[in-house]
């Protein structure tokens, strides 16, 4: 396949020094999901409002379907539909009335708009709902809707931007149907961001995991869970006992059935091929090395083991800080203009 979606060194320096996205390098295969794994001010909406030409990058470029995203901001345009996190569907019309304004953005003809309008909103499930005042919708319904939008002039690229923030767990579902579906008939690219470790699981072919504004792995799913190696085991200690981490972290080092050890937020990750049998090797060593150990725990890894141990952190649905409230708020202020 064709790669639809190229950055390189892509990088967003907001005012007052807030690097935003910190010279990433992606592509993005034609007819792939490609998924944005990361919490909440990690740079996800960012880049994609980069890449949907609503912020000029600081530095590198990218290109959209062979397209220069700032030289040719037009023909970008012309190839991709956009959804945001925001809701942007006018609660003051139809929902029929919001895809006649879409089409016509877009110059659609009517017959255009006639058949596609119908044809998106029948693959949302509103077709009986179209001349209902979209302020009586449910916020399931205002998404579903706002997806239809993106969809009327039938893009070869969308982009979502956490499609299902905030939706309850039906509705979650329903759209990661209506996602798969446009790939498997229309062969559509599309690019999803999100913080919903099941999602990027289910949905994704290819996952980014992002963090501070850097890409810290991509690969499939399976990729991803493979390259943290065998078991993962998370080691914390007594507070009392940060003088031995060199000598243990060095001694954990020479076991053979351990892979790999990092030191990341007080505690100690070890990738191991066999965690039932090295668990008790490693409490005895620990045990002779007079360290106090707080907790021991095992997990076969998953999505959450893969960001644990490229960041070292849980990606948690979390507040985001006044940094990143920053960042929205100067990146949604250049985008209105």
């Amino acid at each position: 396949m064709d790669v639809i979606i190229e950055a390189e060194k892509l990088t967003k320096i907001y005012p007052g020094g807030v690097l935003a996205v910190d010279h990433i390098d992606l592509s993005v295969k034609e007819g792939e999901i490609f998924g944005f794994l990361g919490p909440n001010g990690a740079g996800k909406s960012t880049t994609i409002m980069m890449l949907v030409t609503l912020l000029h990058p600081t530095e590198g470029k990218a290109r959209i379907a062979g397209w220069d995203i700032v030289q040719h901001r037009g023909r970008v345009r012309s190839v991709l539909g956009y959804v945001s996190q925001d809701i942007a569907v006018d609660e003051y019309l139809t929902g029929w009335e919001n895809l006649l304004l879409q089409g016509k953005l877009y110059h659609l003809s009517p017959q255009e708009i006639k058949t596609r309008g119908k044809e998106v909103l029948e693959m949302v499930d509103l077709w009986e709902r179209k001349d209902e005042l979209v302020q009586n919708y449910s916020g399931g319904m205002r998404k579903r809707l706002d997806i239809a939008c993106g969809l009327i002039h039938r893009p070869r690229i969308l982009f979502l931007d956490e499609p299902t923030l905030g939706l309850d767990i039906q509705t979650r579902s329903k759209i990661w149907e209506y996602i798969r579906q446009l790939r498997s008939e229309h062969k559509m690219t599309i690019f999803l961001t999100t913080h919903y470790m099941d999602e990027a699981d289910k949905l994704c072919d290819r996952i980014a995991i992002i963090d501070h504004g850097k890409i810290m792995a991509i690969g499939t799913p399976l990729e991803l869970k493979r390259s943290v190696g065998g078991d993962l085991v998370s080691i914390k200690f007594q507070e009392n006992g940060n003088g031995q981490r060199e000598e243990i972290f060095t001694a954990l080092k020479e076991f053979p059935l351990v892979e790999s050890v990092k030191e990341k937020d007080s505690q100690l990750l070890i990738v191991t091929k066999d965690g039932n049998t090295a668990i008790p090797q490693i409490l005895s060593r620990l045990h002779d090395m007079g360290a106090e150990v707080q907790s021991i725990s095992m997990k076969r890894p998953s999505l959450d083991d893969v960001f644990l141990f490229y960041t070292g952190r849980q990606l948690r649905d979390e507040e985001a800080s006044p940094q990143d409230f920053y960042r929205m708020r100067m990146a949604l202020r250049r985008a209105k203009r």
